[in-house]
C-alpha cells in the first residue's frame, strides 16, 4: 500500500488526526506527509473533512430521506446534465447513479417529513428529465460510514438453569 493510500485510511478513519500523528503511524517524516495531503487536497482526492454527527441525541428537528428516481437521459449528455441539475438543490445531500429499475437514488434533509415531501412534489418531480420518485423515509440510523451510532445494549437479564 503507498503512502498516499495509508494517509487516505488514516485521514478516513478520523479527519482531526494531525500530520505529526500520521507521521509517526506511518513512519514518514512530518513534511513529507504535510506535502502528501496538500497535494491530495489540491487533486480534489480529499474533498472535504466531515464530522459525523448522531442528530437524533440533539434538539434539532430533522428528517432525511432516500428518494429513487426515473430519469430519461439526455442526449449526449447522460445522466450527468440531469443529476447535476438535481445536485444543486441545498436540500439534496448526495446524488448517486444506480443500476436497477431507477436511475439516481438521493439523499434528502429537511426540517419535516411535508418539507421533504414539497420539494419532492415541487422541484424533484416537477423536473423535464424525471419520470417518477419513489420516497423513503429514514426512521433511525443505527450505523453511517461504518460507524456504530448507538451503545450496545447488554442483556441484563438472569439466568435461569433447572
Amino acid at each position: 500500500m503507498s503512502i498516499e493510500e495509508q494517509i487516505l485510511d488514516i485521514l478516513s478513519e478520523n479527519s482531526k488526526i494531525t500530520p505529526l500523528q500520521i507521521a509517526e503511524m506511518t513512519g514518514v517524516n512530518i513534511d513529507t506527509v504535510k506535502i502528501i495531503i496538500d497535494a491530495l487536497e489540491k487533486n480534489k482526492v480529499i474533498v472535504k473533512y466531515n464530522t459525523l454527527i448522531n442528530w437524533e441525541k440533539t434538539e434539532r428537528a430533522y428528517v432525511c430521506a432516500l428518494i429513487e428516481v426515473k430519469v430519461t437521459p439526455q442526449r449526449e449528455q447522460g445522466f450527468d446534465a440531469i443529476a447535476e441539475r438535481i445536485y444543486r438543490f441545498p436540500e439534496v445531500k448526495s446524488v448517486y447513479l444506480m443500476s436497477g429499475d431507477y436511475d439516481l437514488a438521493l439523499t434528502v434533509e429537511g426540517k419535516t417529513m411535508k418539507e421533504v415531501a414539497f420539494f419532492v412534489a415541487e422541484k424533484l418531480s416537477v423536473l423535464d428529465s424525471v419520470m417518477s420518485t419513489s420516497t423513503h423515509f429514514l426512521l433511525k440510523k443505527y450505523k453511517v460510514d461504518g460507524v456504530i451510532l448507538e451503545e450496545e445494549h447488554t442483556d441484563i437479564r438472569q439466568v435461569i438453569t433447572l
